[in-house]
């Protein structure tokens, strides 16, 4: 069983195909001792050398990735570096050892509420893929009555500068005349669609929330800025939606190579902790946070 690089180190969450790819192209991956050329797989037991970084291909049952719920709130922006120096949403996620995170989908600056993270590269892009119409379910909070005609336009369609849209479902969900809410219901993730859709109708969009993604809600008890990894269930659940394997059948995957390395796959003396920082309960402590002593 073999595996092309760029897609097992993909999965791994370690950038995606195109990128890999031209890192390869480049000769920065090194397979087994030699530079890997396009087209090169990976099968168990072979050695990668990527981005500083050292792994081993293993064979796995178990899932061996993260997906997290994340609560995303007004005033950070979906990327991970911005040129006006804004807050971004991964400068509060849990640190990751050997891969890192990516985004399924994106919300805008304004925009608040569920935002799926996973260091699995193929499930984040089998989800944001339009093939999958995964279904995306939004608050809105709308100035002024809308009126019964403009509902049904909205379910039927409006013609968009990128193509027409619609939402799959619309229903008022309570409120005064002048600040309504509304639940969407839609299945793709053009770029501020929901808000362009009430606009073309010349309706403004007050507050815009999203609160379902799939299978996963966002639980009211998770504040902004907070997040919850996503129970197995829903993990299986969405691994399906996104066309992969469900937990439970083997697949290749990617772990730190530690020969000729220091304990846990790190230089001697720099061992880290839960979510990868210094001085957590791991190496050597207990629960109390003493050191154990060795057993004579």
């Amino acid at each position: 069983m073999s595996e092309r690089l760029q897609k097992l180190l993909a999965r791994a969450g370690l950038g995606s195909r195109r990128k890999l790819e031209a890192d390869i192209e480049s000769g920065l991956m090194v397979l087994n001792g030699r530079p890997a050329v396009l087209g090169d797989q990976a099968a168990v037991g072979d050695r990668i050398r990527y981005a500083d970084r050292r792994y081993r291909v293993v064979m796995s049952a178990r899932r061996d990735f993260r997906l997290i719920a994340y609560h995303k709130p007004v005033g950070r922006v979906t990327t991970r570096s911005d040129e006006q120096r804004r807050p971004t949403v991964f400068d509060h996620l849990p640190r990751l050892r050997e891969s890192r995170w990516v985004a399924v989908g994106r919300l805008d600056i304004n925009t608040s509420g569920l935002l799926l993270f996973t260091d699995n590269g193929d499930l984040a892009h089998g989800l944001m893929h339009p093939s999958s119409e995964v279904e995306r379910e939004y608050a809105c909070r709308i100035r002024g009555p809308v009126s019964d005609e403009d509902l049904r336009k909205l379910h039927e369609g409006v013609e968009l500068d990128d193509g027409p849209a619609r939402f799959q479902r619309c229903w008022f969900d309570g409120g005064t005349d002048n600040n309504q809410w509304y639940r969407v219901v839609l299945s793709e993730g053009r770029n501020r669609e929901v808000r362009r859709l009430w606009m073309a109708l010349g309706y403004q969009v007050s507050r815009l929330i999203r609160v379902r993604y799939g299978p996963v809600e966002l639980p009211a008890y998770v504040r902004a800025g907070k997040f919850i990894d996503v129970d197995d269930g829903l993990v299986t659940h969405l691994q399906s939606l996104a066309g992969l394997s469900i937990r439970g059948q083997a697949q290749m995957r990617l772990v730190p190579d530690t020969v000729g390395r220091g304990r846990r796959g790190g230089p001697p003396g720099n061992a880290r902790g839960r979510g990868g920082r210094p001085g957590g309960r791991t190496g050597g402590r207990g629960a109390s946070g003493k050191k154990r002593l060795p057993k004579s």
